[in-house]
């Protein structure tokens, strides 16, 4: 794999690593299923694109994609919670709608920004290749996402969101209303991934209907392969590892698919994610079920010396 094949795996890395945040909120935190970010993805980099060509500040743009998604997992949650529909459910019902939507918003399935300012722009007046520069943009865009979030978990309603999701019933004796932490939760997980969606349009010069498929799948990937390397006992270690995960996962494809003895095409992209999860949730259990037994064994020995003593 070629240096410069490696440096767009980690600018992919990167900006899926906000994904990877966003799916880590969710289905970590909140303990809900959400299939709503293959819908915001694509509508966050739909909004950005169509503002952006429309002569719209690039980096007003993207806050307004960032927010457009925020209302995306609003939604989903509203539809669980007011009708009573299947969380699942309630999240495909989105998705499936997000994908009219924005070919709504575009107007057709593609739109072009090789000619239109984006908020990587600025970086052209420095004298470093862009290939070099974005990825150190974004890993500083990745950081501070993800010390925004640790340091809202860590606020009281921060706190409060997390006790919903890990014990609804015990979250509601302390007063905690879940119906409230919901869908502010699943709103600021989808407004990480249509970040992602708007950056990843503004570096890859185009916006998609379709790219937002399979991009639940790279999230998990990148959350489960990040926690079978970090042990996420805090927040700080589980966002850490989100990122990081994101970072291998793509690192890892990128060197497969570049690889010739393999064999592999781009057409085995799907294959090989499988494979790498399936290989992280092995290295998981494994590594989970050797924990109790080193634990039995030091306390064990623990248990001797002191009778020997």
């Amino acid at each position: 794999m070629t240096f410069y094949a490696f440096m767009g795996a980690v600018e992919a890395g990167l900006i899926f690593g906000l994904v990877a945040i966003g799916v880590y909120l969710s289905f970590r935190v909140l303990d809900f299923p959400d299939l709503t970010v293959d819908g915001s993805f694509p509508l966050g980099a739909a909004v950005a694109a169509v503002l952006i060509t429309s002569g719209v500040n690039p980096f007003l743009a993207t806050a307004i994609a960032v927010a457009a998604g925020f209302v995306a997992g609003y939604i989903t949650a509203t539809l669980h919670i007011r009708l009573n529909i299947l969380n699942l459910l309630a999240s495909i019902l989105v998705m499936l709608a997000l994908f009219s939507i924005n070919l709504r918003i575009m107007g057709r399935p593609n739109l072009p920004l090789l000619s239109s300012e984006t908020v990587f722009s600025p970086l052209k007046a420095l004298s470093a290749p862009s290939y070099m520069t974005i990825p150190v943009a974004l890993a500083v865009v990745v950081a501070a996402g993800k010390l925004v979030l640790d340091w809202f978990l860590a606020t009281e309603i921060g706190l409060a969101l997390r006790a919903a999701g890990a014990n609804a019933r015990m979250a509601s004796a302390q007063g905690i209303d879940r119906n409230r932490m919901l869908p502010l939760g699943l709103g600021i997980s989808n407004s990480y991934t249509a970040l992602a969606g708007a950056l990843f349009a503004q570096s890859q010069g185009f916006a998609d209907v379709g790219m937002g498929i399979g991009i639940i799948i790279v999230g998990l990937a990148a959350v489960i392969v990040g926690e079978t390397i970090i042990s996420p006992r805090t927040v700080l270690l589980a966002t850490l590892s989100a990122i990081v995960g994101s970072l291998i996962y793509r690192i890892v494809l990128a060197f497969a698919l570049n690889l010739d003895q393999i064999g592999l095409r781009a057409q085995d992209l799907n294959l090989v994610t499988a494979l790498l999860i399936v290989l992280a949730l092995s290295l998981a259990r494994a590594r989970g079920s050797s924990f109790p037994k080193l634990r039995a064994a030091r306390a064990a020995s623990k248990k001797e010396q002191q009778g020997n003593a």
